[in-house]
């Protein structure tokens, strides 16, 4: 049996790879991709066509499309229709709109070490810390670094590297992907001093194990667990008084980032109380509870927090010029998003789950949302959610645009909570979306 001609095969009229690169749409897309990403979309759709899955008139527009729809990040954007506020997965606090602008502001060069009026070397971060000394006026100096854990890493090694770091036993938490503070802060070369017992510890337990080799004393807000029943802790107050009589720092990690009390979280620890009861240093996360970007948080003492800035480890968990920014205009700037979303209006919350269920069907259900994060467990924010079948959440993930909702009890829930309010329309037509292709 004979074999078709070569040149009667359809496969080439496929385009060649220098026309396709040639078109004005590809040379645009160049803007904002590599030319080796752009390449691979080009080999990859001219790749499909080889196999017959595209006709070779097809290909030319397939790649446009194919181009239009890549981004330089793998990351996709996701509506946050959970309720839960600080959501680790999906990248903990969203930022404010003058955080994101200030992130643009701060992509090329900027004066982040420079003084312009002298034109010589100046201070980093000196706007991040006045706002936070602004925000905070209990602290008499703040620093940054780059995340949480850094906060408190540094603290402990500049103050009790190969001494001790005496803290409660009901107190040795393991935070989020299996970090142990434990292992944490043995890592800084500091030895732990454990005292008391993992339900109840008393200021005695702490007084008795002071000594010439003690670095610092330690109290951590169990953020992401609760412990009830017999159970008895010491308050900064009391830690203060003894940490002060002793000439012994007091550090204590917060975690979630409060800088003063907020009513809706009556139970949640915040730094200007902390500061003012007796704390030397605070440490906290700047992606949780205040709202902005990832970075760590340190405010106290003037004597101590220049230990902390002066130590060589300072360097190596220093904060970067676009986080920096990002925490100035959060704590400078309006209410970021998560404080919005933690005292969102449940009724108005109601009046908007009720408008989406109009639009798509399902039943407005009452719905708590949670703070996340490791922060504030156990409390509920009340509010409101669509109740849909189970099924559609997998489509809505893989959607445009990418919406996680919560599934529980064989339904999928779409908290509203956590979506800004000009977002509703664009989760209603997704809903349709994924209940169409049920």
């Amino acid at each position: 049996m004979s074999q078709p001609a070569a040149q009667d095969d359809p496969r080439r009229a496929i385009p060649r790879t220098d026309a396709l690169l040639a078109l004005d749409e590809v040379a645009q897309a160049r803007s904002r991709l590599a030319e080796a990403a752009v390449v691979d979309v080009v080999k990859a759709v001219t790749g499909r066509a080889r196999r017959g899955e595209l006709a070779p008139e097809e290909v030319a527009a397939a790649v446009v499309s194919a181009l239009d729809s890549t981004r330089p990040s793998t990351q996709t954007p996701v509506l946050n229709a959970t309720g839960v506020i600080v959501h680790t997965n999906l990248g903990r606090a969203p930022l404010s709109d003058a955080a994101v602008a200030a992130i643009a502001d701060a992509a090329g060069y900027v004066d982040v070490e420079l003084d312009l009026d002298t034109g010589v070397r100046s201070k980093r971060g000196t706007g991040t810390r006045a706002a936070l000394l602004s925000a905070c006026p209990a602290a008499e100096d703040a620093l940054a670094v780059n995340n949480g854990a850094a906060a408190l890493v540094l603290a402990t090694t500049a103050l009790a590297a190969g001494r001790e770091v005496i803290v409660s036993r009901g107190e040795l938490v393991e935070i989020g992907a299996g970090f142990r503070l434990p292992d944490l802060i043995a890592s800084t070369g500091a030895r732990l001093r454990e005292v008391g017992t993992t339900n109840r510890t008393h200021l005695a337990d702490y007084a008795d194990a002071i000594g010439p080799d003690t670095g610092c004393l330690l109290k951590v807000h169990p953020s992401n667990f609760r412990v009830s029943g017999f159970t008895a802790g010491v308050d900064v107050r009391h830690l203060g008084e003894l940490a002060r009589s002793r000439s012994v720092p007091l550090v204590v990690d917060l975690g979630s980032g409060l800088l003063a009390p907020d009513s809706t979280l009556p139970d949640e620890p915040d730094a200007a109380t902390t500061l003012r009861d007796g704390a030397d240093l605070t440490t906290a996360s700047g992606d949780k509870l205040l709202g902005g970007p990832q970075a760590g948080i340190i405010l106290g003492r003037t004597e101590y927090v220049q230990r902390l800035a002066k130590h060589p480890l300072a360097r190596a968990v220093r904060i970067d010029k676009l986080a920096l920014a990002a925490l100035e205009a959060t704590v400078a700037g309006p209410i970021p998003p998560v404080a919005a979303a933690l005292h969102a209006d449940p009724q108005r919350l109601e009046a908007r789950a009720e408008t989406l269920a109009a639009a798509v069907g399902g039943a407005v259900v009452a719905h708590d949302g949670r703070v996340g994060g490791g922060g504030a467990p156990g409390v509920p924010l009340p509010g409101f959610a669509v109740r849909l079948p189970e099924s559609v959440a997998r489509p809505l993930r893989l959607g445009t645009p990418a919406i996680l909702a919560r599934v529980h009890d064989g339904a999928t829930l779409i908290d509203l909570r956590c979506i800004p309010e000009n977002d509703d329309a664009r989760v209603a037509d997704a809903v349709r979306a994924a209940l169409a292709g049920q």
